[in-house]
């Protein structure tokens, strides 16, 4: 009897403990490591999908890409991620090789999925450029399928299926904007996942991104450089990029190498060399933010090419052994991932 009885209490515990939970986990990968809007080899366009979940979901709770190339849905086909399952896009800028890729998204999204929620699109308000324009991610949403609209398609879609909004994929986002300070701000939650936004130097409207989660943080830089827009000044970095990325685990980030300098002969001009941060000096501020990786991405030039574009690549291609020689030099003593589409980087680590 006495043994029956502890069985039964035995059990009883068991049955009233409770279930032990999924460790939380986040997910980098990178949709696209082309820099600039030059075609190399079929890689896509710029973009970071970051997914947040657990251990049981795969990740897989929560995703955010930023900045969509050209190729992004293509990219996430590859790992099973449909047009359905993303909760926002955020835009670092408005330079089409980072933007191109929101048009086949959304209108994959509403071509299949016409009725699933509205796709969340995070970036700048509208900026003046000191050039006499206005940079407008606003505009730009909402004209995003245009084309389609005036050339009919959106009408016969509609006329096929009448569940899809007869105004059009641009329905489908649900825009919000922020403007961009030299302090981070919240501009984006859900549940555990939260995303702080800074202003950076580029173009007019230049934001990068922090995202911050109880499984681990990632800044995404986009296209940041230094305020000072040329040499002497003590870096090519930006001090708000590294204001955000104070001890985050992982920081993606555009990168030139040096060898483009002006002063190596590729022929590119100094202005545009000296708007993107070197792989050198990314290195330096990964290590004096506390980083653990730094991912290299939107590679000038790629590994491999024998160009970027129109400008040659000194001494021949460069190998992504090249890029990493060039951030450890530069005192970085963390992991250094030289971006090819599809890498990736997983927190915890295993």
């Amino acid at each position: 009897m006495k043994t029956l009885v502890a069985a039964a209490l035995t059990a009883s515990l068991w049955l009233s403990a409770p279930a032990a939970q999924a460790a939380p986990c986040l997910m980098v990968t990178v949709t696209g490591a082309q820099g600039g809007p030059q075609a190399y080899q079929g890689q896509a366009g710029p973009g970071t999908l970051i997914s947040y979940g657990d251990d049981a979901d795969n990740c897989s709770t929560v995703r955010l890409q930023f900045d969509a190339g050209r190729g992004t849905l293509l990219r996430w086909s590859q790992i099973k991620v449909l047009s359905s399952q993303v909760d926002a896009v955020f835009f670092t800028h408005m330079h089409n090789d980072h933007s191109e890729g929101l048009f086949e998204l959304i209108q994959h999204r509403w071509l299949l999925f016409p009725k699933s929620p509205k796709l969340d699109v995070v970036c700048s308000d509208d900026a003046a450029s000191p050039l006499g324009f206005t940079i407008s991610c606003k505009k730009f949403v909402a004209h995003i399928a245009d084309a389609s609209i005036q050339s009919g398609e959106v009408a016969q879609r509609v006329s096929e299926d009448k569940s899809r909004p007869p105004e059009g994929p641009a329905v489908l986002a649900n825009l919000r904007t922020f403007q961009p300070t030299n302090a981070p701000q919240l501009v984006w939650s859900s549940g555990d996942v939260r995303v702080s936004a800074i202003g950076s130097t580029h173009i007019s409207g230049h934001a990068s991104y922090r995202v911050d989660t109880p499984a681990g943080s990632v800044v995404i830089g986009g296209d940041a450089g230094n305020d000072t827009p040329a040499p002497p000044r003590p870096a090519s970095t930006s001090a708000q990029v590294e204001m955000l990325a104070k001890g985050v685990d992982i920081i993606v980030h555009s990168a030139i190498h040096p060898v483009m300098g002006p002063e190596h002969g590729s022929g590119m001009p100094a202005p545009i060399y000296h708007r993107q941060s070197s792989a050198s000096d990314l290195g330096a501020m990964a290590q004096r933010a506390g980083a653990k990786h730094l991912v290299l991405t939107h590679l000038i030039p790629a590994p491999g090419a024998p160009s970027q574009g129109l400008w040659k690549v000194p001494g021949g291609p460069l190998s992504a052994a090249a890029y990493q020689e060039a951030a450890r030099a530069a005192g970085f003593a963390g992991n250094v991932l030289v971006a090819t589409d599809l890498a990736n980087l997983r927190l915890p680590t295993k």
